[in-house]
């Protein structure tokens, strides 16, 4: 049966240093395009019907240096908009906003969780409507992701905060039964 494989891009120098980063469009670390070359041989022997990635560089250079060929891109996949907490980590947002968590609160200026949970939807929804070809990729970000990971098995989008993801790690979405279940979560590439 087929499987929505939801692969996260490649380190970045934000994303070593915990920083929140959603529309700022910054290349891979030499690590990050490691861990990339890493999926791809994870991914060997795969095919996929479709490639969906954020149009994001993290995003696409992941997917090129994984050998995958995108054949879509959609700001749908994009990382959670930060608004006002781009470029910052969660114990800097905390010192003036204490207990702040992006999964219940989301982020002035950005995205609430219910948005981007519809965003993410979006993509799910497609991407099922692909199975019936082959597995699909979804090459993204690690907070999309693991909304993607939430609402695939019916939980809130704030479900996702109980889903950690590590960069450049593997993800499958399949079925048990006809119900979507998580088949793998946080593989690392290695």
């Amino acid at each position: 049966m087929a499987e929505i494989v939801l692969v996260r891009h490649g380190q970045t120098e934000w994303s070593a240093a915990g920083k929140h980063t959603s529309y700022t469009d910054l290349d891979l670390t030499a690590t990050g395009e490691q861990q990339a070359r890493e999926a791809g041989k994870r991914l060997q022997g795969r095919t996929f019907a479709a490639v969906i990635s954020s149009p994001r560089r993290r995003a696409l250079r992941t997917a090129e240096l994984a050998g995958l060929t995108v054949t879509e891109t959609t700001e749908d996949l994009a990382e959670w908009n930060y608004g006002e907490y781009e470029g910052i980590t969660t114990p800097e947002i905390r010192e003036t906003r204490p207990g702040w968590s992006l999964w219940t609160a989301g982020c002035p200026g950005g995205e609430s969780p219910e948005q981007v949970g519809e965003r993410l939807d979006r993509v799910l929804t497609r991407a099922r409507e692909l199975l019936d070809g082959g597995d699909v990729a979804l090459i993204a970000h690690g907070h999309s992701l693991r909304v993607a990971g939430a609402r695939w098995i019916g939980l809130p989008p704030s479900g996702g905060g109980l889903l950690k993801l590590d960069t450049a790690t593997l993800c499958t979405l399949g079925f048990d039964h006809g119900t979507p279940a998580i088949d793998t979560w946080n593989a690392p590439a290695t």
